[in-house]
């Protein structure tokens, strides 16, 4: 099997793949900007451009295309909507199309940000959704986009993603930002008003290989079972890094001024994707402990 990842540059597709590295499946990848550390054919691409992407497949012959490539900037989309709406709306859709017509099976990467957060319990995949931003809203259009095709097409949406870079081994997103601020020795302000179901990156990447085996299609929420606040998640870092967890302190979303709303409950239910596989997904203790030896 040929596995093409689209966006290896970024966190979860350069974990993505460092997975099929580690499981010995043929992989190539694309980028926008900066070239990952992969020995691995590489190309620069902009998901947007089809005819290049359609190049790209008559060259390689992959067998699946994982879409990791996505305007992620919240705030950025806010500001520059047109651009969001094509690379995270249009542009998967139109990748999906041309997969399919070379029955090229094909997954979607998407967010938990497609919901508005007035939830109580977490969102199974069948629930409204009602995004609140316009990152939220074109990534809700590059679903349904893809969801149009007549193809072997999979959707799965991550939350709050973080983890182990696949090719320089870095630790990146909240976690990392928490460890090096409590070892500057400096307060960490967390949200108290803020749920969600944080997505470990490696974890995530080897679910998705798991569900391409199974043969899934459809939509599959990807997270860790653990429904936290910002605050209870700096904890558990701390815990982990034995760090002084005094310097962990209390805030709420209304202290800080963004372009975007964000959504204030976004705990996904991942029952689905547990039955799917016949497994649990980790607590989040338990992708913690997977990385501790980055704390």
């Amino acid at each position: 099997m040929t596995v093409l990842v689209l966006g290896a540059s970024g966190l979860l597709g350069s974990a993505l793949v460092g997975q099929c590295l580690e499981q010995s499946i043929d992989v190539v990848g694309t980028y926008h900007s900066t070239a990952p550390s992969f020995e691995i054919p590489l190309e620069q691409h902009d998901i947007r451009h089809t005819a290049e992407f359609q190049t790209l497949l008559d060259k390689y012959l992959p067998n699946t295309v994982v879409n990791c490539a996505a305007m992620t900037d919240v705030d950025g989309c806010e500001s520059d909507r047109e651009r969001a709406f094509d690379v995270n709306g249009t542009a998967p859709g139109e990748l999906a199309r041309s997969s399919a017509t070379r029955d090229i099976q094909f997954v979607h990467i998407s967010t938990d940000y497609v919901f508005n957060g007035e939830a109580t319990a977490p969102y199974d995949e069948m629930e409204s959704t009602a995004p609140i931003q316009v990152y939220g809203e074109s990534k809700l259009a590059g679903e349904e986009a893809v969801r149009a095709v007549d193809g072997e097409n999979l959707v799965t949406r991550l939350s709050f993603v973080y983890g182990v870079r696949g090719d320089t081994n870095d630790l990146v997103g909240f976690p990392s930002w928490v460890r090096d601020t409590l070892q500057a020795g400096d307060e960490v302000p967390l949200f108290v008003d803020q749920h969600l179901t944080p997505t470990r990156a490696g974890q995530a990447a080897a679910t998705i290989l798991d569900l391409l085996e199974s043969g899934a299609e459809s939509v599959y929420h990807i997270a860790s079972r653990s429904c936290v606040t910002p605050h209870e998640f700096g904890h558990k870092v701390a815990r982990i890094q034995d760090a002084n967890e005094t310097l962990i302190r209390e805030s709420e979303q209304s202290d800080v001024t963004r372009a975007a709303g964000r959504p204030s409950y976004t705990c996904l239910d991942v029952t689905a994707v547990e039955d799917e596989l016949g497994r649990p997904q980790p607590t989040l203790e338990d992708d913690l402990r997977a990385i501790e030896d980055h704390f």
